[in-house]
């Protein structure tokens, strides 16, 4: 039964994946984790924009970045600027600031739709590491490892694995498309 361990470890790692997109997705209100994949030229080194500096959100929708070395305001601005944040930061000397405008009716929907489409994305994952793991149960059958029955049983505990998985990316994909359509 550890094959099916091994398999149930690489639906998990999906739905992490899916779990660390989504909290890249902006939904309105600030959240500290959009920042999560831009990186900084800190002396030569792309560095998370974490580690270069304080990173806090004292209202709803604004971020505030305390960099550690005042040398690092224009790097970290050249940073924000270039990724798909599309915020525009405002630095002040001391402090970068990123204010989140309202999002429109009609960007909230295109929004859902592309958390919708990841979810999908999630889901062929999951069928591509059930027909994976089927596959090699018939293997192993066929090899004289696992007897048929053995087979049958397998199959069925990947079927409702996959289910199971299945049934939280649609959960996490309702929770994040309630949070971005919510004004």
């Amino acid at each position: 039964m550890e094959e099916l361990k091994f398999y149930e470890d690489k639906m998990n790692k999906t739905l992490d994946v899916l779990l660390s997109d989504y909290g890249t997705i902006r939904a309105g209100r600030a959240n500290p984790y959009v920042l999560d994949k831009i990186k900084v030229d800190y002396y030569g080194t792309p560095t998370p924009l974490q580690q270069v500096g304080n990173v806090s959100v004292p209202e709803a929708r604004m971020i505030v970045i305390q960099p550690w070395e005042k040398s690092l305001l224009k790097p970290i601005e050249k940073a924000i600027l270039t990724s798909e944040l599309g915020i525009n930061p405002t630095n002040d000397g001391n402090c970068i600031r990123l204010v989140f405008p309202e999002m429109t009716e009609e960007r909230r929907k295109e929004v859902s739709k592309d958390v919708k489409k990841k979810g999908d994305n999630a889901k062929v994952a999951l069928r591509n590491i059930r027909r994976d793991a089927n596959e090699a149960f018939k293997k192993a059958e066929k090899a004289g490892e696992i007897s048929e029955d053995d087979l049958t049983e397998m199959t069925e505990k990947m079927q409702k694995l996959t289910d199971k998985m299945a049934e939280k990316v649609d959960k996490a994909v309702e929770e994040k498309t309630k949070e971005i359509m919510t004004v």
